[in-house]
């Protein structure tokens, strides 16, 4: 559990900052709408979508959207259209008065930002810009949540892909016929597969799949690359571990290849032990298990 002094600090910095950037204003910046609006329009405005989309990029219930939407049409600043492509999604983009409003809520977010940085020095700017970064990289892996999704769904083919796409850079894998394979036996009942998405895409993804009795391997397992050493790779192998062994499995095993230094690293700090070859991969090079015994 977090220990009382992190949130401490976490609670007095989300007070402090939600006061000096205005959030607490029921006209955001003085743009005429509360901050939920206001942020529903910068969206929109940054890159029109479906409603499903902006809720997924957002992290809204349906009905909390579909009222943040309505206040957006009754303003005339945001339309709501059926998708010619399919009639069952909605499209929504500004009215040029929403795009007006939307340029105004970015020159004053611009100048609220420079106004915060002003006092300080050239040096402390630098330290604030690379604490908030590292802020918000930590923020998200630590929120960002594993969904199980059907192996070849979209979204999981999309993660499956960018996986392929390093590892081929990295090593010279070539996935011929594998999406196919993941399809099967990273499904129910033999196997699992998680995504998780922020912002709209994937940032990582893993599955499980039986190997025989009582043994699991980690399939497929990856993390944007822009997201390492945020601790999303450990959640994700845990996670992985959690999902064999509710598929019954006692042993986890999994192999990787001699370039991905960085995997290794994380199998051995996570337990797993060097054992030899168990399956013809022709990439892997490091053979790893480890027991599933219940943690704690």
């Amino acid at each position: 559990m977090a220990d009382a002094a992190t949130t401490a600090v976490i609670r007095r910095f989300n007070r402090a900052y939600t006061q000096r950037i205005g959030a607490l204003e029921d006209s955001f910046l003085g743009v005429g709408l509360p901050l939920g609006t206001a942020r529903l329009l910068f969206e929109v405005g940054a890159e029109p979508a479906t409603a499903q989309a902006l809720r997924s990029r957002l992290g809204l219930d349906s009905g909390y959207l579909s009222r943040l939407l309505r206040r957006l049409e009754e303003e005339g600043l945001a339309v709501v259209t059926p998708d010619p492509a399919d009639r069952r999604r909605r499209l929504v983009d500004l009215t040029p008065e929403g795009r007006r409003r939307w340029r105004q809520l970015e020159d004053r977010s611009e100048a609220r930002a420079r106004q915060l940085v002003e006092p300080l020095s050239a040096r402390q700017r630098e330290r604030l810009a690379a604490a908030l970064a590292e802020a918000d990289l930590l923020v998200r892996a630590a929120t960002v949540t594993f969904e199980r999704v059907d192996p070849d769904s979209p979204v999981a083919r999309d993660a499956v892909g960018r996986y392929f796409a390093e590892v081929g850079r990295r090593f010279g894998f070539d996935p011929a016929g594998e999406p196919e394979k993941d399809a099967v036996d990273l499904a129910p009942p033999r196997g699992e597969f998680f995504v998780a998405v922020s912002d709209g895409e994937p940032v990582a993804c893993g599955g499980v799949r039986a190997l025989g009795d009582g043994v699991g391997e980690v399939k497929r397992m990856w993390v944007h690359d822009g997201w390492r050493g945020a601790g999303l790779g450990s959640r994700l192998l845990r996670h992985l571990e959690d999902a064999a062994r509710a598929l019954g499995h006692r042993v986890a095993r999994l192999d990787t290849n001699e370039t991905l230094v960085e995997a290794i690293a994380l199998y051995d700090r996570a337990g797993y032990q060097r054992t030899p070859r168990y399956g013809d991969n022709p990439f892997a090079t490091h053979f790893f298990q480890k027991s599933l015994a219940a943690p704690g």
